[in-house]
């Protein structure tokens, strides 16, 4: 069979690999893919924007696609699953409707004090001056939240009435465009983040192995908010005891209350917590697999990902159960200076085709892209360099040593991606 992947980034990169290991898999097409995407054996890139559904359905139907598998979350939020399906095609992710739950901040915040799902107390904003006039009254920090899509890049975290001023003129101002017509102000919760990734076809839930992302820019988890730059598995915050709550009080619930709407969730549901000793609160969700857990997390997984998908598709998961590499992951983003900002385009990174990987470590590309079959950045995070390790301080040093080889003029990285495992007395 051939299977579509659609997408550019490193989440992608890390779908087309192990989708190509599938026994089931005789092509994997990824559109548009990257530099990465192109060395991998059995794949083909397509030079098809993934908001052009026209051509993707057309590109589909003309290859024989089998199974499309949606990577990034504006072609979700926009409706190409409905689109794809109005075609009579098979594809992996959820509804228009459903897609809601990344696609607004005050969608999914409604609908989590709706079903009781744990999280933040939080109100609704499109008035600069309403906003600051709630500010005025309040204990900061404060987290300020773009309602719409803004590529992770939409939070801040205000420590006082200044930055949350700051905060909010900008992005009711437009910083953002539609995205941030309209703003969510949040009370700050405390704890340790984790990311939580469940499979679903409606009716039950697959969960993934756990992960932590790092999202701000720099070490000590300092600077800007960024897509995400780095990403270990397992998440040792995640006990057996936690993973048995949050699949209980926050995956089950929302696969009920979609389906209570009419609306059932097939895809890939992601939850961003925040962990404390006390409690368990839903930061934010994503409809698509995390980037850059997807490439800590599939270097773990032992079963077949085309298989896997398929029985969402048959909506029969929990007849499922996931293998996993006992090892733990972890992945270092490189990315361009100047990110998550202005940052240069167009370095050599031909360096790439001269290192030398293994079953146990790998390099995958984001922002890459091939120009006269030179390998040239293309994006603010270019690549993951991802090792697995009998222990998290082995991934660690392997990770780091491969992000060293893959490192070019014009890159950094930060230097503290997997220290909280490390810490914690699980890992």
């Amino acid at each position: 069979m051939n299977v579509l992947i659609i997408g550019s980034g490193g989440r992608e990169h890390a779908l087309a690999f192990k989708a190509s290991q599938s026994t089931l898999c005789q092509k994997v097409f990824v559109a548009p893919g990257n530099a990465g995407t192109h060395r991998e054996p059995k794949v083909e890139n397509i030079a098809i924007d993934v908001m052009d559904f026209d051509r993707l359905v057309d590109f589909a139907k003309k290859h024989s696609v089998s199974l499309t598998i949606v990577g990034p979350e504006a072609p979700l939020v926009d409706g190409i699953v409905d689109y794809f399906e109005q075609h009579h095609l098979p594809i992996l992710g959820p509804t228009q409707f459903a897609a809601q739950l990344e696609g607004s901040k005050t969608f999914a915040k409604t609908f989590m004090q709706e079903h009781h799902i744990p999280t933040a107390q939080a109100k609704y904003f499109t008035s600069v001056t309403d906003a600051l006039a709630y500010c005025e009254h309040q204990s900061y920090p404060l987290v300020i939240k773009a309602d719409g899509l803004a590529a992770g890049k939409g939070v801040v975290v205000a420590q006082n009435i200044g930055e949350a001023s700051v905060a909010i003129e900008s992005m009711l101002g437009g910083q953002f465009g539609n995205a941030s017509t309209s703003i969510l102000i949040e009370d700050f919760v405390t704890g340790e983040e984790a990311s939580f990734i469940a499979l679903c076809d409606g009716e039950h839930a697959l969960a993934f192995a756990s992960a932590q992302d790092h999202k701000q820019r720099d070490d000590g988890d300092k600077g800007p908010n960024t897509g995400g730059m780095g990403a270990y598995s397992p998440a040792p915050i995640i006990t057996p005891c936690r993973h048995q709550q949050i699949m209980q009080h926050i995956i089950e619930p929302t696969l009920k209350g979609m389906r209570d709407k009419g609306y059932p969730f097939k895809g890939f549901l992601y939850a961003g917590l925040m962990i404390n000793e006390d409690s368990i609160n839903v930061l934010e969700f994503n409809v698509r697999f995390g980037d850059p857990e997807a490439q800590a997390i599939l270097m773990r997984l032992q079963s077949d990902l085309v298989d896997v998908s398929l029985h969402v598709l048959q909506g029969d998961l929990d007849q499922i159960k996931l293998q996993w590499d006992p090892r733990a992951s972890l992945g270092v983003v490189l990315a361009a200076n100047g990110y998550p900002n202005q940052y240069q385009k167009g370095d050599n990174l031909s360096h790439l085709r001269d290192i030398l990987t293994s079953t146990n470590n790998k390099i995958f590309h984001a922002g890459t892209k091939l120009h006269d079959n030179n390998i040239v950045s293309c994006g603010g995070r270019v690549l993951c360099a991802t090792a697995l390790g009998e222990d998290f301080a082995t991934a660690q040093k392997q990770a780091y040593a491969l992000a060293k080889k893959a490192r070019w003029e014009n890159a950094f990285y930060r230097h503290d991606i997997g220290n909280k495992a490390l810490e914690n007395s699980y890992a």
